[in-house]
């Protein structure tokens, strides 16, 4: 068995990282996909660069963070994700990365068509319609098949690139927002390209808790957050763009603070949140220190199985995400059978049992209830969890 996951079921060798973070007392919290905790340490850390920054002002901006800082930052998120400093350029989340990448990807024609489909996040669906309206091209939207499998999601979208061969663009989630299905994304871009696709692709969730390389994923285009699963201060994100398809990328309406060649023109100049961006050094330290995303999702994969597995089977209990380990993560749906209000099931796991979670809809497959365990969540509210489900169902 690999180190990783026989560690990730070593609840004291857990305790010692959750004991690193503040946890307000409360309700269980199974809702750690909106965002992630920063450990104490970062928190201080944070705390020190807003005292710098606002005593020093513009003198340290200017001539420190500016000349330098940002840049080094930046090299190091590269070095952290395997690419190129010239690939990546800072936004406020994903949202704005992808946001960015949409409305300015400069390929279209007026009688192409882009791709979405159901699983996409809402802002990303808006920004592809906004694409289109404005380029003149047609959207085409898919819902996938329920329940998903590895083999269904690729042919699902074989089966649309062969129908629709005006496709020039097509958006693509990593990890599901809504169900935490993972796609089987390298697969679905080798088939993108077949045909010509580009994808841009939305990995709000994937980053940190997921394995990947994006040179073996083969992706020209995405957007990322930094403070769901590397631990880091609100409002940090990022872009990546292949360094050969820079140019497939306008400029953000125009930007021209930056050279035409530079990636941080294809992001809104603006004033960023400086002493979060000049934390992200000791974030990274931490995330590789606590073995990255191989520790990091093996021990998230663990807690989501503890409590699928004992629900699976049970009459009135439908999970939502599939056992196939290529397509789950931490995050994992479900929902109440025999129950049609899924949020007023969320609402009695809160009062009845103390536990938080989130209800999703708009996916095909109907409404759920999305749980989420984080870093700071145990074995035993896992048990509890299941325990919750099994009396409510």
């Amino acid at each position: 068995m690999p180190d990783n996951i026989r560690r990730a079921r070593d609840e004291m060798f857990w305790q010692t990282f959750a004991d690193r973070y503040a946890v307000e007392p409360g309700p269980i919290n199974l809702e750690n996909g909106y965002f992630g905790r920063m450990s104490r340490t970062v928190v201080e850390e944070y705390q020190r660069n807003i005292e710098l920054i606002n005593r020093s002002n513009s003198v340290h901006v200017r001539q420190r963070f500016e000349q330098g800082e940002s840049l080094a930052i930046a090299a190091q998120l590269a070095e952290l994700i395997g690419v190129t400093a010239d690939s990546v350029a800072f936004t406020r989340n994903a949202s704005d990365a992808l946001q960015s990448l949409i409305r300015n990807y400069n390929r279209l024609q007026p009688g192409d068509q882009v791709l979405i489909c159901d699983l996409e996040y809402d802002t990303v669906k808006g920004a592809m319609r906004w694409l289109a309206r404005h380029r003149g091209a047609e959207v085409i939207e898919i819902d996938h098949a329920y329940p998903a499998s590895f083999d269904s999601l690729l042919a699902t979208y074989r089966d649309t690139f062969a129908r629709y061969p005006k496709l020039k663009l097509m958006a693509l989630t990593h990890v599901t927002h809504r169900t935490g299905l993972v796609m089987p994304v390298k697969a679905i871009v080798a088939a993108a390209k077949e045909h010509g696709i580009d994808v841009i692709l939305d990995g709000a969730h994937a980053l940190g808790q997921i394995e990947f390389n994006l040179d073996d994923l083969g992706v020209a285009f995405a957007g990322y957050n930094l403070h769901k699963w590397i631990g880091a201060p609100l409002t940090l994100g990022f872009l990546y763009i292949a360094p050969d398809r820079l140019a497939d990328i306008d400029p953000d309406m125009g930007e021209m603070h930056f050279p035409i060649t530079d990636i941080r023109a294809r992001t809104p100049y603006s004033t960023p949140n400086i002493p979060a961006l000049l934390t992200l050094p000791l974030v990274f330290e931490e995330y590789r220190a606590m073995g990255g995303s191989a520790a990091k999702g093996a021990r998230l994969n663990y807690l989501r199985n503890r409590w699928v597995s004992a629900v699976r089977d049970l009459p009135g209990i439908e999970v939502m995400t599939p056992d196939d380990p290529r397509l789950y993560c931490g995050i994992t749906a479900m929902r109440f059978t025999r129950h049609a209000d899924q949020q007023a099931m969320a609402e009695r796991l809160l009062k009845d049992y103390n536990l938080f979670t989130v209800t999703r809809s708009g996916a095909a497959s109907g409404p759920c209830i999305r749980i989420t365990p984080g870093l700071t969540s145990t074995a035993a509210q896992m048990d509890r969890l299941s325990n919750a489900l099994n009396e409510l169902r």
